[in-house]
């Protein structure tokens, strides 16, 4: 009679799942020795449980369906919590697997003891413990069915000894995999939102994530408004493609195209999105808001309207509410600013005629001209996501995937094995932040074990890069930010990896290039300018005011040259190039 664990492992296969990432585990012997018997579901090891589940919410941010980890008891499934985090904030699908002290020892201190499903509870839509094997698969099946039906994480904490217990069987399931629907307005709130789109002179859209698949019917209703698209960071990869309407992305990584088309309309249509700051918001414009998850509307700005349904299902039916648009001023205008805006930003993004340190703006624009055409993008929270919004362009094709909610550190590289895994034949590139990369360094060792052919490249500006620049905004004098590097190429040679060091422009478009055709993991470490600006497309009072107190505390801290260096990297040397 099959065990517990056997009745998990044959559960998730026939629900698509190929591989468990996580690390072996005294408590979670039964279960990864049911996948060793069972052999179709592959045990895919990592060096560190957090990069475990950061690499099953990359597999599912790719495949949509569910993706599995899973941690031995106590100090093994903690750390599996902050990539769950960062799962259940990018509504991804996981099971985390949370193996458990013996039942009879929960409450006395055991060893290791811990409370999981107390732990796990506010980064999850589902968390059980299964205390008796009657209770399985069916405990199982509702996880699974949770996390794909509310799209984020199920978390089963299981003893380590029920793994081993008798399963008493029950009639097998459909298999458990997202399932379509349509899901849209009623005709009469889709003709209250024909009523305020038509009376308004200027129609700006502001679309995120859950534009996904609905590409066509987005560029078909900006048509009939003549409305600007404006972009969140998580809708970039789904809107800014083929896309005559695109005005660039808005928020604290955009740039001023963005912001400005929303601040000039009269109307805002906001589709798929949470965008969470509301300084960015219209002051004066009328808002509508269309989002498959209700409660979601009016959480980042009040709105006049609030639809609930999918973007692809509801354009469709709102589009004969609508009558004809007749002035295109607002989008031409829009248009003109974004063409404006894109040829500054590209201007940045030059070798600077070979002098060093590198611009990072440079080091993304090659990566995104050099990299193939069905690229997975992974950059890491902090300046990498500044350069990757702003310079990689998207095409349909290629995936932007990140810590984008969450901002955790340190993602890319973790999040990158489970892209990989998942994707084998396909193109990966981590585009990592040298704090990033060192906060999980042992990843590295997880590439070259399970020959997993990510291209690493490194912004190695020796400094937690984005705090920087944070401190500098708010006023304070850079401090607790250094960072002491070795070669990382060095290092990542030492591992097995192949890797260059790259100092000057000259040599980066070499050093991709030998990168991305290599048949293994690779790193290129490039050496950039640590004191680079981006600057945000609206600058408050309260910024200005803290960067002038930010130059005066460091000339009077003895450190002005830190000023000279500022100037040179974002003044100077850009107007004598």
């Amino acid at each position: 009679m099959p065990t517990i664990a056997d009745t998990i492992v044959e559960t998730i296969h026939a629900a698509g799942v190929e591989r468990v990432y996580g690390i072996p585990g005294d408590s979670l012997n039964g279960f990864t020795d049911a996948l060793r018997r069972y052999g179709k579901v592959a045990w895919q090891h990592v060096r560190h449980e957090e990069a475990a589940a950061f690499a099953a919410s990359g597999e599912a941010a790719i495949t949509g369906e569910l993706a599995v980890c899973a941690g031995s008891c106590g100090p093994g499934n903690l750390h599996l919590i902050n990539g769950l985090y960062e799962a259940n904030r990018s509504r991804v699908p996981v099971l985390a697997i949370a193996a458990h002290i013996p039942i009879s020892e929960i409450g006395t201190n055991y060893f290791q003891e811990t409370h999981p499903q107390e732990l796990f509870r506010e980064c999850s839509v589902y968390c059980e413990m299964v205390s008796d094997p009657s209770q399985m698969p069916r405990l199982l099946e509702i996880a699974m069915r949770t996390a794909l039906e509310r799209r984020g994480v199920a978390v089963l904490v299981i003893p380590g000894e029920l793994f081993l217990e008798q399963s008493e069987g029950r009639r097998s399931t459909t298999p458990i995999r997202t399932l379509p629907r349509v899901a849209r307005p009623t005709d009469a709130q889709l003709a209250e939102a024909a009523s305020i789109l038509d009376a308004a002179e200027n129609v700006t859209i502001l679309a995120g994530a859950g534009v996904e698949g609905a590409h066509g019917q987005l560029l078909e209703l900006a048509e009939r408004l003549q409305a600007p698209i404006v972009h969140a960071l998580r809708g970039k990869e789904f809107v800014e493609y083929d896309n005559p309407y695109d005005v660039g992305m808005t928020g604290l990584l955009g740039f001023s195209s963005g912001y400005r088309a929303m601040e000039s309309c009269d109307a805002l249509l906001m589709l798929g999105t949470d965008f969470p700051y509301p300084q960015f918001f219209p002051s004066k414009a009328k808002i509508i808001q269309l989002d498959i998850r209700g409660e979601q509307l009016g959480r980042r700005t009040p709105v006049d309207l609030g639809l609930v349904g999918s973007v692809a299902d509801t354009i469709p039916a709102l589009l004969p509410f609508l009558g004809e648009r007749k002035s295109s001023r607002h989008l031409e205008r829009s248009l003109k600013h974004y063409a404006s805006t894109r040829k500054e930003l590209d201007d940045l993004a030059v070798d600077d005629r070979g002098r060093t340190p590198i611009h990072p703006q440079y080091v993304a624009k090659l990566v995104s001209e050099l990299a193939s055409d069905d690229a997975v993008f992974l950059p890491d929270v902090g300046s990498p996501v500044v350069w990757a919004a702003r310079y990689l362009r998207m095409n349909g094709r290629r995936r932007l995937v990140g810590s984008f909610s969450h901002g955790s550190m340190a993602n890319a590289v973790s999040q990158a094995v489970g892209v990989q895994s998942a994707a084998p034949g396909r193109q990966v590139v981590a585009l990592a932040g040298d704090g990033g990369l060192a906060m999980m360094l042992g990843e590295l060792l997880t590439l070259r074990q399970n020959k997993l052919p990510v291209k690493v490249v490194v912004f190695d500006n020796s400094s937690l890069n984005f705090v920087e620049v944070e401190m500098k905004a708010a006023g304070f004098v850079n401090y607790g930010t250094e960072l002491d590097n070795p070669d990382l190429a060095a290092v990542a040679s030492a591992v097995g990896l192949f890797a260059r060091r790259v100092e000057k422009p000259g040599d980066l478009e070499d050093a991709l290039r030998d990168a991305f055709a290599h048949d293994g993991p690779a790193l290129v470490n490039v050496v950039t300018a640590r004191q680079e600006l981006s600057i945000p497309p609206t600058i408050t009072a309260e910024q200005v005011k803290g960067f002038t107190l930010y130059a005066l505390r460091t000339i009077m801290s003895g450190r002005g040259t830190e000023l000279i260096d500022l100037a040179d990297t974002n003044v100077f040397r850009r107007l004598f190039s």
